[in-house]
């Protein structure tokens, strides 16, 4: 398997003229497996499952052409990574925001095309939003996903993200209506202490 040290990628913040490009990134995922929630009086479970045939998530392109990108430094809390390519074409990005009152920075959304999955594209976008982080004074790092994205539950896994709460409406009255909304978090490195995650 090729991986990010055998590839030559830019990560750099996005500029004006990479909009477009984040717009027109293919998001969509397959998956053979779903995490199926169970929720309980004490709280919720999770169970990997499998599903037959596999489910194949496509993103309404009118989810990402209503998102703010913040390009280069134009908001101090807010950033949008990306990585470009030998070729030029954007591989990934990822979008992150900092809330001072609770020292927490979300991922707002991280996508790979489907080309460049698997080569440490993502984990390296994460890098920068950590780095990030850490200008910020940000305790930890917050995400949502839908618990049927498997493969992105175990990237984020692989990379340090463990499960911290659940939301069973958010995507009501939405196309993703029936999915149930996971939420994860790691701390900083290199954060830890009283009042600290």
């Amino acid at each position: 398997m090729t991986t990010i040290e055998d590839m030559d990628y830019e990560f750099r913040t996005a500029r004006p003229d990479d909009i477009e490009a984040i717009k027109a990134l293919d998001g969509s995922f397959t998956t053979r497996t779903v995490f199926q929630v169970t929720v309980t009086e004490a709280g919720f479970a999770l169970q990997e499952v499998p599903v037959h045939p596999p489910v194949h998530k496509v993103f309404l392109a009118e989810d990402t052409h209503d998102a703010h990108i913040p390009v280069a430094e134009e908001d101090p809390h807010s950033r949008t990574f990306v990585a470009v390519g030998t070729d030029g074409s954007l591989a990934g990005f990822a979008t992150v925001s900092h809330a001072s009152w609770n020292r927490r920075l979300t991922v707002e959304d991280i996508e790979v095309a489907p080309a460049h999955r698997g080569r440490g594209v993502g984990r390296a976008l994460i890098g920068r939003a950590v780095e990030f982080a850490g200008e910020c004074g940000a305790g930890h790092i917050w995400l949502e996903v839908t618990n049927i994205n498997a493969p992105a539950i175990h990237a984020y896994q692989r990379m340090g993200f463990t499960f911290c709460g659940l939301d069973t409406t958010l995507y009501d009255g939405t196309p993703a209506s029936g999915e149930q909304a996971l939420y994860m978090s790691m701390p900083c490195p290199g954060r830890s202490g009283p009042g600290r995650i």
